[in-house]
């Protein structure tokens, strides 16, 4: 300890605490040979592992059985059957009340040809913050859909009006015709592992906190009269799509999604090491979430946004997955719309690139199902 940052008591409590480690572990060391203790306590570890990825993994399947109770009689009738797993994920997010306290702020955020602007809208000590534009023409005389554009960590709300992995997929939509709101979420795997900590012992999540930011933003945005509010669709890639996942099945509000580099065969990810595809532990501590695997892996949460129509991408050169599990998956969250009658509401773009947004597939998925000349009237 640098003497100069030490002060006398602290300083003296230090050395009293070390003194007393040194001393148990010679005298745990008299009693049991270190290498007699840790191969022990590696053993242990191991039957841990073992336990929780049973659970997790092997009894999934009949655990989940039990826990939907799914009725395909009518989408409203899906719709209800699934209630009770709905307040169940809610609970997974465990999304804090906020309240709004002061008006929208805007200022203008010009990115390159796009006009854009930065809105701010106070929540106590919390604000939610995302970049907004509209495309041309868009007026209280024809008001125009809207996309939730959802960038991932190592992005920030410009990064989907870049090249790259977003392939500017933001201009893309003003292009087609639609509005963007672009939410600010937090970017950095580091600082998203220290905040989770925080919301886990607080009782919420980070995803939960972010979710609550964008329905104050949706608040205000879709009073707007140029936004046609019963049109609203959401787009995210990487954590971006996480988050189109997580929220469409709590948002109502999001009539349809894109999902890119992001859907999973959830549960090989989480608790399965693999080389065919990357792991979140030991590095990424943000993406564990208590009770997600109890009844929640990604075909299973999709049954939570049917009927809405929603799109799925991956490049079978992302190693988020290995690229068969995300089909085996992918067919198991179509049967939810199978058994509706309404196959045509789910797609698959599986493609031979990486970890990036499809942009031309995901702008007609959401043209077609969005807009008035589209078949979602």
């Amino acid at each position: 300890m640098n003497k100069k940052m030490c002060y006398p008591g602290i300083c003296f409590l230090a050395w009293v605490l070390f003194a007393g480690f040194q001393e148990v572990v010679a005298q745990n060391t008299e009693l049991i040979a270190p290498e007699v203790e840790t191969a022990r306590t590696d053993a242990y570890e191991q039957q841990l592992e073992n336990y929780l990825r049973h659970f997790l993994v092997e009894e999934y399947e009949a655990r989940a059985a039990k826990q939907w109770n799914r009725d395909y009689s009518s989408p409203a009738a899906l719709e209800r059957s699934v209630s009770p797993n709905r307040r169940r994920w809610e609970e997974v997010l465990s999304p804090p009340v906020l309240f709004k306290t002061g008006p929208l702020e805007t200022k203008p955020y010009p990115l390159g040809q796009v006009q854009a602007e930065w809105l701010t809208l106070p929540l106590g000590i919390l604000t939610a913050e995302a970049l907004f534009a509209f495309p041309e023409g868009a007026s209280q005389q024809r008001p125009v859909p809207l996309v939730i554009v959802q960038h991932g960590i190592g992005s920030t709300p410009e990064t989907p009006f870049s090249s790259g992995a977003y392939h500017e997929y933001a201009k893309g939509l003003l292009d087609a015709g639609f509005a963007v709101l672009l939410p600010m979420n937090l970017r950095s795997v580091e600082r998203r592992n220290n905040v989770e900590r925080y919301a886990r012992l607080a009782g919420t999540s980070l995803p939960g906190i972010e979710l609550v930011r964008v329905q104050h933003l949706l608040d205000v945005v879709l009073a707007d009269p140029r936004v046609n509010a019963k049109r609203v669709g959401m787009w995210g890639v990487s954590l971006g799509g996480m988050a189109t996942m997580f929220w469409m099945p709590l948002e109502p509000r999001i009539k349809a999604g894109v999902v890119s580099a992001w859907f999973n065969q959830r549960r090989n990810k989480m608790a399965v090491p693999d080389e065919r595809y990357s792991s979140f532990s030991p590095r990424e501590e943000h993406a564990f979430f208590n009770g997600w695997l109890t009844e929640f892996s990604d075909e299973d949460l999709v049954s939570l946004i049917v009927p809405r129509p929603l799109m799925i991408q991956h490049g079978k050169n992302d190693n988020i997955a290995h690229w068969p599990q995300v089909v085996e998956a992918y067919e198991k969250a179509a049967i939810h719309y199978q058994r509706l009658n309404i196959p045509e509401k789910i797609d698959l773009v599986l493609h031979e690139g990486g970890h990036e947004a499809i942009v031309s597939e995901g702008v007609q998925f959401l043209t077609n199902w969005l807009t008035a000349s589209g078949k979602e009237k």
